[in-house]
């Protein structure tokens, strides 16, 4: 009983998904047929009278090759728990650089609006996915979507068999209902594997994506490095600068003082020195914000842990010992955490955040976590989507999760050779 009961569900089960997949595989071969009815009903003898059914054929495949596939891929990876990756280009940001001209990732474009325009002509129309998907489409009613027919055709002759009175009849419909329990479990199974093989997105069309978020990647590190020397700037000349400008004036009036007023003279030379001590804090300051001396110094967990003592927050460090890694991958996770944390005091108003610093495999997790409001999201321009960016350089990863009321949960993940 019991196994009759299992057989008895896994039928019932495959001939849902046999129907779903014969469904899915339809549509296309159903504008086809439509189209040659046309053709035929507007006279097959007249060349010109095909010419309507070879656009419908055409602009009907085109418009149902991309949901075809996605609707195939989503009942794989429901069915078969087997992901499989879409590959379509995606849109890069669009990005002004510092010659005024916008960056799509395909040209540069006088305006915004026309390099958003221009990205998306060429991500719809250029993707080397829509030959792929076009592929598959004229695949699949032949393979996947045959064999998936199998079930509901035999059930289809078992009631018109069934129902008639001729011998013959019984018994090619007492055959076709065996046939569609028999087949059921295993008629949809088939599509798996033809998308598998069909589907998956290509050695060269994964490399263009990479070129393509490589290339991203390449103006977003040349704004980003061009903000930067402009803070730089900004900060000697009105921080550094100005004050020594005001030492050598002191010390210069002070000079002429000496002999006349040397009491005014010292107090100028006591000001000089206050000066001089407020331009190095400053330089120090500066230069911490470039590259913080205790991370080439101590390594990245003790800087962590230096700058946990500088927030306004508890917050507590924990790391699987200590973490030397590639300097340019220290200085990424350490401004991270720094961007974090600095997230956790002015938005989610936290009391206490906690950073985790621990090693997987050849990969270094880093979580920062918050008992703020939550709430977290990542806007195109914002700081959570700068450092996915800056991330994504090293081919890191930045996952957030912050439901509304917290906590606030953030990993990034770097891979790393060197742990």
């Amino acid at each position: 009983m019991g196994r009759a009961g299992s057989w008895a569900g896994r039928a019932g089960r495959g001939f849902r998904r046999a129907c779903v997949v014969a469904a899915v595989s339809l549509p296309v071969p159903a504008v086809w047929a439509a189209a040659v009815a046309l053709g035929i009903r507007r006279g097959a003898a007249n060349p010109w009278s095909w010419l309507l059914p070879g656009v419908l054929v055409c602009v009907g495949t085109l418009a149902l090759a991309r949901p075809v596939c996605r609707a195939v891929r989503c009942l794989v990876a429901r069915w078969t728990g087997t992901p499989i990756p879409a590959g379509y280009r995606q849109a890069g940001p669009v990005t002004l650089m510092s010659t005024g001209y916008w960056w799509n990732g395909f040209s540069y474009e006088h305006t915004r609006r026309d390099a958003l325009m221009d990205q998306r002509w060429r991500v719809r129309w250029l993707d080397p996915a829509n030959w792929r998907d076009l592929r598959f489409v004229l695949v699949l009613p032949f393979t996947a979507g045959l064999v998936a027919c199998v079930p509901p055709a035999g059930l289809a002759a078992a009631v018109l068999g069934l129902g008639r009175p001729e011998p013959g009849a019984r018994l090619l419909g007492a055959l076709g209902l065996v046939v569609a329990v028999v087949s059921a479990p295993y008629a949809w199974r088939p599509v798996e594997r033809v998308a598998l093989r069909f589907l998956r997105p290509s050695r060269a069309m994964a490399l263009a994506d990479r070129v393509d978020e490589l290339t991203a990647q390449r103006a977003d590190v040349t704004v980003a490095q061009a903000a930067e020397i402009r803070r730089i700037e900004r900060d000697l000349h009105d921080g550094a600068q100005a004050r020594l400008v005001s030492l050598g004036l002191s010390l210069a009036t002070a000079e002429r003082l000496m002999e006349t007023d040397p009491d005014r003279a010292k107090a100028l030379m006591r000001e000089a020195r206050t000066g001089a001590a407020a331009s190095l804090s400053e330089l120090r300051d500066l230069i911490q914000g470039i590259s913080p001396p205790v991370l080439s110094e101590r390594g990245l967990v003790d800087a962590v842990r230096a700058l946990a003592l500088d927030v306004p927050l508890e917050v507590t460090v924990g790391a699987d010992g200590p973490l030397r890694l590639d300097p340019p991958i220290e200085s990424a996770v350490y401004f991270g955490v720094a961007e974090l944390l600095t997230n956790a005091v002015k938005h989610a108003r936290a009391s206490r955040a906690r950073v985790s610093l621990t090693r997987d495999g050849m990969r270094l997790v880093v979580e920062v976590e918050d008992d703020g409001r939550g709430g977290a999201c990542a806007r195109a321009d914002g700081g959570l989507a700068g450092l996915r960016r800056r991330l994504a350089v090293f081919d890191g990863t930045l996952e957030v999760t912050s439901p509304s009321g917290g906590p606030t949960r953030a990993i990034m993940m770097v891979p790393c050779e060197s742990l």
